[in-house]
C-alpha cells in the first residue's frame, strides 16, 4: 500500500526480477459511490520501468499488487502544469483534446489523454527509452554448460570475430564457440573457436557435444553481456529459451511469449537461441543443415514435438539478417513441416508465408448465429453476404431476433423463411447478447458454429473456409477474423488482454495494410481472445466450457472472458487476415454512455476480478508495450 501518494500527477520508478513479465496493478479506492480503478503498469523487462499517473482528490486508498521481488524504487510527484506542457510540446492536437476534456469534467479521458501524450513512447524512439530503463541483470550464477554454434560462411571472418567477442565477454562463461562452416575454414581460423567444415547435415547432439545446451548465433550477432545468463536461468526444465534482440536495423524486435503459428510463419523466435542437451537428444531434429535452416530446423521439431518453450523477454542481442529470403524459407518450411509429418502446407503469398491447415472431408456443416433486432439495412446486407457472397457450402443460418418491431423487417424474416439454410428464432427478452448467442448455438445443428454480428458485411467469399480450416484444428478453440471499419482502417486485430485497464482490440483505426509489429498482422497467430462480432468455434468446444457467460457478462466482455475460459481448458485462440471483413461495430446498440456507460463498468468490474492475473500478463503481448494507447507503443 502506498501510504505517502498525495492527490495529483506521480510517477512510480521500479524494478523486479528480470526474468519476471507479470506487469503490477495499481488499485485506487476512492468514495462511497465510486468503483475501485484499476491501472495495469509496464513491465520492468529492461531492468527498470517507470508509470505516470493521475491520483483523483477523492482517493483514500492506493494499493500496489506486485511480485515478490518488485521493488519500488522511487515516487515522484509532478505538477500538473508541466505534464500539460508536455503534451503542448509533443501532441499539440492531443492538448487541445485533453483541455478540451478538462473543461468539460470528463477526468478519464482527461488522465487517459495526457498519460497517452507524456508517459508513451513511440517504437522510433526505443533507444533512448531503453537507456533509462536497462540495468545489469544480477543474476546467481548457474552451473550449466552452453556451447555456442555459429554457422558461417568464407565472407563472415569480420563479423565472426564481433561475434567471439561478444560470446567471451559473458557474465556467464561459455564452455566454447563451434564455428560450423560452408566449405571450409579460412587459412588462418579465428583462435577463440573451434572450426569444422559442415559439408552437409550433421546431428545436433554431435555439435552439442559435451555441453548442456546449444545457443545458435550467426556472424555479427553481438550478445549482450548477461545473455547466455538469462537464457541459462530461463531454460531451467524447458526445452527451448529464446530472447529479444535489436536487428540490423537497429529496431527492437520484442517477441511475444511462444507462439508456433506464429513461429512457422515468420520465424520471429530467431536469435539467440538456446536448445537444451535433453531435447535435441530426444525430440530434436535428426540432422540440421548450415546457415538460417539449422534455426528454421529446431523451430519446426520444437512445434511438431510440443517442446517447452520460454520467452526472455529483455533485449539479449544485436542480430544481423537472415540469409534465407521469404521465398528460401517457404520452401524450406515446406519440406521440413513435410519430414516432420506436421499437417500443413505453406507458400510465400504476397509479402508473407501463410500455411494452409487441412481441411476435413466431407467439409463440415457451418451453422452461423446472428442476434439482431430491427435495423433491416443491417440484418439484410449480412444475410445477402452469408446466404449469396460466401463459397462455403453447407451452411445454415441462424437469426435469434430480440423482439423487431420494424414491420420491413418482419416481413424481410417472412421471405427468408423461404430458403431452407435459414431459421429464425424470436426472443423478445430483455438485451441480453451472451443468452442471445447461446440459444442460437443450442439450436445449431453445425460441427462449427460461427458468432456473426448483424453489423458485419463479407468482403470476399473465402474468408468462412480459412476460419473452419483453424477452428477444425484439435488444439484451437476459438477463431477471429480480421475486421475492418467501413472506411478500410483495422477494426479488430486480435484482444490484448490489459489494454485499456482491462482488454482491447490492438491498432484500432490504423491502415488495414498495416503489417504490425514482426509482421505479425500478415498472418494468422495466436492471441488471447478475438471479438464475437465474427468467431468460428467446434459446437463441441463451445459447449464443453459452458459457452458464454449470461449471468457475469451480458453484454460486455462475454466473448475475451469465452475465449479464455477456452484457453485455460487446453484450447488456443487464433486470429487470422486470411477472413477479412467489415465491422461497423455496435452501430445497432448505439454508443455507450449513462445506464449503458453504468452497466459497462460493472462487467468490467467483473472481468477484473475473474480475470486479474490474466490481465497482468497477456502472453502474446511484450510487457514492455503500453496498455494506454491501442498501438505498438513503448511504456
Amino acid at each position: 500500500m502506498l501510504s505517502d501518494c498525495r492527490p495529483g500527477w506521480i510517477v512510480l520508478s521500479y524494478g523486479g526480477k528480470p526474468l519476471a513479465a507479470r506487469r503490477p496493478i495499481l488499485r485506487i479506492l476512492r468514495g462511497p459511490e465510486r468503483a475501485p480503478e484499476d491501472f495495469v503498469l509496464p513491465g520492468a523487462s529492461q531492468g527498470v520501468a517507470h508509470w505516470l499517473g493521475l491520483i483523483p482528490p477523492d482517493a483514500w486508498e492506493i494499493r500496489l499488487c506486485a511480485g515478490p521481488d518488485f521493488v519500488l524504487n522511487r515516487v515522484g510527484i509532478r505538477r500538473e502544469v508541466d505534464v500539460l506542457a508536455q503534451c503542448l510540446l509533443t501532441r499539440p492536437l492531443r492538448f487541445v483534446g485533453a483541455f478540451y476534456d478538462r473543461v468539460r469534467g470528463s477526468e478519464r479521458r482527461y488522465r487517459d489523454t495526457l498519460r497517452g501524450a507524456c508517459a508513451v513512447t513511440p517504437m522510433g524512439q526505443f533507444p533512448s527509452w531503453a537507456a533509462s530503463r536497462t540495468r545489469p541483470a544480477r543474476l546467481p550464477p548457474t552451473d550449466l554448460r552452453i556451447r555456442c554454434l555459429i554457422p558461417a560462411r568464407p565472407d563472415d571472418a569480420i563479423a565472426l570475430a564481433a561475434t567471439l567477442y561478444g560470446i567471451r565477454a559473458q557474465t556467464h562463461r561459455a564452455v566454447g564457440a563451434c564455428v560450423a562452416w560452408e566449405g571450409g575454414p579460412p587459412d588462418a581460423p579465428d583462435a577463440r573457436a573451434v572450426h569444422r567444415t559442415w559439408n552437409g547435415p550433421v546431428s545436433p547432439v554431435e555439435l552439442v557435444a559435451d555441453a548442456d545446451a546449444l545457443c545458435l548465433l550467426r556472424p555479427g550477432d553481438v550478445l549482450e553481456p548477461d545473455a547466455l545468463a538469462l537464457l541459462a536461468q530461463a531454460i531451467s526444465g524447458a526445452d527451448l529459451a529464446y530472447g529479444d534482440a535489436l536487428g540490423s536495423d537497429g529496431r527492437p524486435q520484442l517477441k511475444p511469449d511462444w507462439s508456433p503459428d506464429l513461429a512457422l510463419a515468420t520465424g520471429y523466435a530467431g536469435r539467440p537461441l538456446l536448445a537444451s542437451r535433453a531435447f535435441l537428444a530426444a525430440s530434436g531434429p535428426a540432422a540440421i543443415g548450415p546457415q538460417q535452416e539449422a534455426l528454421l530446423a529446431l523451430e519446426v521439431a520444437a512445434i511438431a514435438a510440443g517442446a517447452s518453450v520460454v520467452h526472455v523477454p529483455r533485449i539479449l542481442a544485436r542480430t544481423v539478417e537472415d540469409p534465407l529470403d521469404r521465398t528460401a524459407r517457404a520452401r524450406a518450411l515446406d519440406g521440413r513441416l513435410r519430414a516432420s509429418g506436421v499437417p500443413v502446407r505453406c507458400a510465400l503469398r504476397g509479402d508473407a508465408i501463410r500455411l494452409d491447415w487441412p481441411l476435413p472431408q466431407p467439409v463440415p456443416k457451418v451453422s452461423i448465429v446472428i442476434p439482431s433486432r430491427d435495423r433491416l439495412d443491417l440484418i439484410a446486407r449480412v444475410c445477402r453476404g452469408v446466404l449469396h457472397e460466401t463459397a462455403y457450402e453447407p451452411v445454415e443460418l441462424l437469426i435469434v431476433d430480440n423482439g423487431s418491431t420494424d414491420a420491413k423487417v418482419l416481413s424481410f424474416y417472412e421471405d427468408l423463411r423461404g430458403d431452407p439454410r435459414v431459421r429464425i428464432r424470436i426472443d423478445p427478452q430483455p438485451f441480453n447478447f451472451a443468452a442471445m448467442v447461446n440459444a442460437g448455438v443450442a439450436a445449431a445443428s453445425g460441427t462449427v458454429v460461427v458468432l456473426l454480428n448483424n453489423d458485419v458485411a463479407v468482403l470476399e467469399p473465402g474468408w468462412l473456409e480459412a476460419m473452419v480450416r483453424q477452428a477444425c484444428r484439435p488444439e484451437v478453440g476459438a477463431v477471429g477474423a480480421k475486421l475492418l471499419y467501413d472506411d478500410g482502417t483495422l477494426q479488430h486485430a486480435g484482444v490484448v488482454v490489459g489494454l485499456g485497464g482491462r482488454a482491447g482490440h490492438i491498432l484500432r483505426r490504423r491502415p488495414g495494410d498495416t503489417p504490425g509489429h514482426l509482421g505479425r498482422l500478415q498472418v494468422a497467430h495466436e492471441v488471447s481472445a478475438v471479438t464475437a462480432a465474427c468467431l468460428a468455434v467446434s459446437r463441441e468446444k463451445y459447449l464443453a466450457v459452458g459457452g458464454f457467460d449470461a449471468e457475469t457478462f451480458p453484454v460486455d466482455f462475454n466473448d475475451v472472458d469465452f475465449c479464455l475460459r477456452l484457453g485455460a481448458a487446453g484450447w488456443k485462440t487464433v486470429w487470422t487476415p486470411d477472413a477479412t471483413l467489415a465491422h461497423l461495430e455496435s452501430v445497432s446498440r448505439g454508443p455507450s454512455v449513462g445506464a449503458k456507460r453504468a452497466r459497462f463498468e460493472q462487467e468490467a468490474g467483473r472481468f477484473s476480478d475473474r480475470w486479474r492475473d490474466v490481465i497482468r500478463y497477456d502472453p502474446f503481448y511484450h510487457p514492455a508495450l503500453s496498455l494506454t494507447t491501442f498501438g505498438e507503443d513503448l511504456e
